[in-house]
């Protein structure tokens, strides 16, 4: 019997060829169009995108198929494409709703099934809960086969995406300025991208990992942190390039990488996003930011008199709040991060093109960024430990979690607790720290925020002390 498919922070995933199957990726299309026939909107069709990972094609055809066997218009991108461009072509095309086979971030052996409705972001908690339903159905044999009732009509998704981004980010100031960017697409679905818009001028762009390659060979996932970008860290300095970005598995995530080869961090890329919106466009709006982003909103929420709000992890909570306050930026600790006038997604390639206009414009290298921000907001520093768990041993985490009480970390007073979305201590200097289980893997991660490097690792071990892994 199949095991019950749940959707985690973003969309299903599994391990190919266990749970990740041809029939349980068509028992979800399924339910997509189901519940698109619920909803009266089925005749105006499903946008259906891949990434580079093993088979990701053929599922998106399985997904294509099964659709146009329920009478649901298809159209099928030709071509693997970033989960941003996808979700574009979703507006673009007025269509009801977009799939995208990716596993994002992580490790090679996955792969997974976003589900995007109309208005191209995430889908909220409650949509994801009535997919899940129909997708049990079918499961249990509520499956409709047979020859197409409607169109698959295979598109190329690129133009309208990159005609937006062009109408969003002045590309041509960066296409003029003389800079050497190196970029790493980590054998994901963000290659050639950066090259196509920027190329041609002053730019000179430098693409590693540009070729497919499903193994994701020399990375333990292409999620753009640190342990992942070593060629990258080494790529910049080598080719004296004033920045160096990084796009992850289905390019909807940035890394940042200054000019020394240092890694720019995922809370630092966020805050620099919104001075840049704040301060060199001066525009004004709401910033929404998920538990595990950095504090550094809330100050500059607070210089600029705009308001911040805080969701927990996953732009499923992100994104309606974006759209609820027409938020100028919304983003989260994975380095995602989605904008005003765009969809309410994350988008890597809009973020990095963000990035290289504000060095542009401010004439400065991202270190020199990053010196402007503390002068503004003081000093932060931030890292994360991802750690490995039997699944087993999960209720026996989480009890010891609630149970645990601490008065102090790295000798500081614990001055409140909340439970938001995992188990956060803030401490009486500002500092903070978390405690979540991963949405998508067996994964138990523990994040830090204070105004000292040496401090971070301190008030992290001690916060691990508390877990018992």
């Amino acid at each position: 019997m199949n095991a019950a498919i749940k959707f985690g922070t973003d969309g299903w995933r599994a391990i190919i060829a266990e749970d990740y199957t041809f029939p349980n990726v068509r028992a979800c299309a399924q339910g997509v169009a189901a519940l698109l026939h619920k909803s009266g909107a089925a005749s105006r069709g499903l946008v259906v995108g891949y990434d580079t990972r093993f088979a990701s094609e053929d599922f998106a055809r399985a997904v294509a198929e099964t659709a146009a066997a329920n009478d649901v218009p298809v159209y099928l991108c030709n071509s693997a494409c970033p989960t941003p461009v996808v979700s574009y072509n979703i507006i673009h095309h007025k269509a009801a709703a977009g799939v995208v086979i990716t596993a994002s971030h992580n490790p090679p052996q996955w792969n997974g099934f976003k589900y995007k409705p109309e208005y191209g972001g995430s889908a909220s908690p409650e949509i994801v809960a009535a997919l899940e339903q129909h997708i049990a159905r079918a499961q249990q044999g509520g499956m409709r086969h047979g020859a197409a009732k409607a169109a698959i009509t295979v598109i190329d998704s690129l133009p309208p995406y990159l005609d937006h981004l062009r109408s969003l980010a002045d590309i041509d100031a960066i296409r003029r300025a003389p800079i050497s960017i190196v970029v790493d697409s980590m054998y994901g679905a963000g290659a050639g991208i950066f090259a196509s818009l920027l190329s041609g001028a002053k730019a000179h762009i430098t693409e590693i990992h540009g070729e497919r390659n499903p193994a994701f060979p020399g990375m333990a996932q292409p999620e753009p942190i640190p342990g992942n970008l070593q060629a990258l860290l080494r790529a910049v300095p080598q080719a004296r390039a004033a920045a160096g970005l990084a796009t992850d598995g289905d390019a909807d995530r940035l890394g940042v990488v200054d000019e020394h080869g240092q890694f720019v961090t995922q809370l630092q890329t966020i805050a620099l996003l919104a001075l840049y919106l704040l301060e060199v466009r001066k525009e004004r709006g709401a910033l929404v930011k998920s538990i595990t982003t950095t504090d550094m909103l809330f100050k500059l929420g607070a210089l600029y008199n705009v308001p911040v709000f805080e969701t927990p992890v996953g732009f499923k909570y992100v994104g309606p709040v974006m759209m609820r306050e027409n938020a100028l930026i919304g983003g989260e600790e994975s380095g995602g991060y989605g904008f005003r006038g765009h969809i309410p997604e994350r988008d890597g390639i809009l973020s990095g093109l963000y990035i290289l206009s504000m060095m542009v414009s401010m004439g400065k290298t991202p270190s020199q960024l990053l010196d402007y921000l503390y002068a503004k907001v003081g000093p932060h520093h931030y890292d994360r430990l991802d750690l490995h768990f039997d699944p087993a041993q999960r209720d026996a985490i989480l009890a010891r979690m609630q149970a645990a009480k601490p008065a102090s970390l790295a000798g500081r007073r614990v001055a409140s607790m909340d439970t938001m979305d995992g188990f956060r201590y803030k401490l009486d200097d500002g500092s903070w720290a978390l405690v979540r289980f991963s949405g998508t893997e067996p994964l138990l991660r523990i994040y830090c925020e204070t105004d000292s490097r040496d401090r971070v690792q301190q008030i992290l071990q001690e916060t691990r002390a508390l877990t018992g892994v």
